[in-house]
């Protein structure tokens, strides 16, 4: 059974202090309510906030991620965090390539592939996004777009290797505009991506890779895009936030 994740992208939100807070509701719902053993909370959190949020939640049911990793292991570059640093300060995933850090931080599908590499050397598991722009989605580029991605990014992997990935699809359009994938489309580029995988590995492999949706995902449609067969949880933005909203999310795993 594939593992069904309700993953939380902070972003630059919240102060230490905000963000234990919110991390211990988190785990007191799960304390009270706790899920079962195919379901699992991932928090994406500043990395200010890793060491002391890990002290603070059960890993048996809550992972802690750091949203990005520098691309080199070590060395000279000032205020970058290496794959190495976060390991050590108890993080479990990192989210690699979201649709944010391509498009303000110009990240490349060449320099995704070495922050991949770079986190599956430490025994980390990188959340991998994918997705297309407005107007790659109007071309009727998104399949396109999304298969480049991952072939120039993640398909160099061997098998055992790539079985360690999460990967999110965020169609870009629909990330913080309150637009949203309608249930058919989000299931529509699920399908694509795990026929690719199945494709390129095997068709096991391919069922058993964890595929969320990212993209303005929230306690109001969670559950017609959670019941698609393909999507396997979220990747979510703003409603991760509200610790009500975000509890009524892991609900719908």
């Amino acid at each position: 059974m594939r593992t069904r994740i309700a993953a939380g992208n902070w972003k630059m939100n919240t102060t230490l202090q905000d963000g234990i807070e919110l991390a211990k509701a988190i785990q007191q719902f799960i304390n009270n309510f706790p899920l079962e053993s195919h379901k699992r909370v991932v928090l994406g959190i500043p990395f200010t906030h890793i060491y002391p949020i890990v002290q603070e939640v059960d890993y048996k049911h809550i992972s802690v991620a750091a949203q990005n990793c520098a691309k080199w292991e070590k060395g000279a570059y000032t205020g970058e965090v290496s794959a190495e640093m976060i390991r050590s300060v108890g993080a479990h995933y990192i989210i690699i390539g979201h649709s944010e850090r391509r498009q303000y931080f110009h990240e490349t599908n060449e320099d995704l592939k070495t922050k991949v590499e770079l986190c599956l050397k430490q025994s980390l598991r990188p959340i991998f996004c994918v997705g297309e722009k407005l107007d790659e989605r109007e071309q009727n580029k998104q399949f396109e777009v999304v298969e480049k991605q991952l072939q120039e990014s993640l398909f160099h992997l061997d098998a055992e290797h790539f079985s360690h990935i999460v990967i999110a699809y965020e169609p870009v359009w629909a990330i913080g505009t309150g637009k949203n994938a309608t249930p058919q489309q989000a299931q529509e580029m699920h399908m694509f991506i795990r026929q690719l995988i199945a494709k390129r590995y095997s068709p096991t492999l391919a069922n058993n890779i964890t595929i969320l949706y990212g993209g303005s995902c929230n306690a109001q449609n969670a559950a017609l895009l959670f019941s698609q067969p393909d999507i396997d949880g979220g990747l979510i933005g703003g409603a991760s936030l509200k610790t009500n909203e975000f509890i009524e999310i892991i609900k719908l795993l």
